[in-house]
C-alpha cells in the first residue's frame, strides 16, 4: 500500500500541487523525516504557511522567497509541536508579523492515560518534542480558519501525538504526520498513543476524500484507501504482538527484534517505541500485563 521510494523533491523550491496549494521541502532529510518537512503555502493573496519546520535559516528564507508580489502570509498553522514542524514559526512570525496558530502547546491534548504514564516517570518518550512551542492562538476540534480564497477545517487527530491536528481543505486534507505519503506513522508513548491514533483513523476514515498532503513524502491518491492499510496494518502488529507473547514474557524491544526482522538498525528504537505503544494499549484492554510497574522496559504477559 506504500508507494515505491520515488519522492525526489527540489528542496528548497515552491511547487505548484494544485491551484492555491504550494509545497516547499525543508533541508532535513533523516530515516525519521524522509526527503524533509514538507511546508505548505495555501492561498494566493492571504498566504497560510502550514507546518513552517525545523529551525533551519535557509528554509526560512525559501519561504519568504516563495511569497509573490501582491501576497502576504497571514497564518502561521502548526499542526504539532515536534521539531522537524514547529520550530520556524516563531523566527517566521517575527519576520512577517503573522500570528501562530495550533492546538496547543507540547502537552497539550495528551491522553489521561499518557498523562498519568509521563507524572508517573514510567517512561522517558518526548523525542523530538518543542517544548518551548506556545501558539499566539489555540484552536479546537470543528474550529474553521479563513483567508482570502480559502478555508481550513481543523480536525483534532491526536495518536502520533497528543496535540496533532488535520486541516480539511475542501475534499482534501493535510493530514501532517498522522498520515505519511512514505512511512507509517510513529506512535510513541507518552506523547503518542495508539488507542487515540486509531480512532483519529476512524475519524478520517468517516469522509471520503480526494487526495491527502502529508508532512513527509508525496500527496496520498487513495487516502481512504491509506486508512483501512494502516488500521489494518496495525491489527496485524497487534496480532504479531500477542503471538510472540505466546511463547513467554518479553519486553518491547525483544518483541521489536523478534517481530522487525527487516527494519535497518537504526529505525529499531523507533520500532521498539511502536511496539511499546502497542503494549500499553493492550494493557489498557485487558489483554497484556506487565510484570510490576508499566514502563518502557517491563516484561509483558499475556492475560489468560
Amino acid at each position: 500500500m506504500l508507494p515505491p521510494d520515488n519522492f525526489d523533491p527540489e528542496i528548497g523550491l515552491a511547487e505548484t500541487l494544485e491551484p492555491g496549494l504550494r509545497r516547499i521541502v525543508a533541508p532535513n532529510p533523516s530515516p525519521m523525516t524522509y526527503r524533509g518537512t514538507n511546508t505548505y503555502l495555501l492561498g494566493e493573496t492571504d498566504v497560510a504557511v502550514i507546518d513552517p519546520g525545523p529551525d533551519s535559516p535557509a528554509h526560512l528564507e525559501a519561504i519568504l522567497a516563495a511569497i509573490q508580489p501582491g501576497q502576504r502570509i497571514s497564518h502561521i498553522i502548526v499542526t504539532h509541536t515536534h521539531l522537524d514542524h514547529s520550530p520556524l514559526a516563531r523566527p517566521l512570525a517575527a519576520r512577517t508579523g503573522a500570528e501562530v496558530w495550533a492546538f496547543g502547546e507540547a502537552t497539550a491534548g495528551r491522553s489521561a492515560v499518557m498523562q498519568g504514564l509521563a507524572e508517573a516517570g514510567l517512561m522517558g518518550g518526548g523525542e523530538g518534542v518543542d517544548h518551548g512551542f506556545r501558539p499566539d492562538h489555540t484552536l479546537a476540534d470543528g474550529d474553521v480558519l479563513k483567508g482570502d480564497g480559502w478555508a481550513l477545517e481543523v480536525l483534532h487527530t491526536p495518536g502520533h501525538i497528543g496535540n496533532h491536528v488535520s486541516l480539511a481543505w475542501g475534499d482534501a486534507c493535510l493530514t501532517a504526520d498522522h498520515v505519511m505519503g512514505w512511512a507509517t506513522s510513529l506512535v510513541s508513548p507518552p506523547d503518542g498513543d495508539l488507542t487515540d491514533f486509531m480512532s483519529s483513523c476512524e475519524k478520517l476514515g468517516a469522509r471520503q476524500w480526494r487526495v491527502f498532503y502529508p508532512g513527509h513524502g508525496a500527496p496520498v491518491s487513495e487516502p481512504n484507501a491509506r486508512l483501512d492499510w494502516l488500521v489494518a496494518h496495525r491489527r496485524a502488529r497487534e496480532v504479531s504482538i500477542l503471538d510472540a507473547l505466546a511463547a513467554g514474557p518479553a519486553t518491547a524491544e525483544d518483541l521489536a527484534r523478534a517481530i522487525y526482522t527487516e527494519t535497518p538498525a537504526a529505525l529499531l528504537g523507533a520500532a521498539t517505541r511502536n511496539v511499546l505503544a502497542h503494549l500499553v494499549d493492550l494493557t489498557g484492554r485487558g489483554r497484556v500485563a506487565p510484570e510490576g510497574a508499566l514502563q518502557a522496559e517491563a516484561h509483558f504477559t499475556l492475560n489468560s
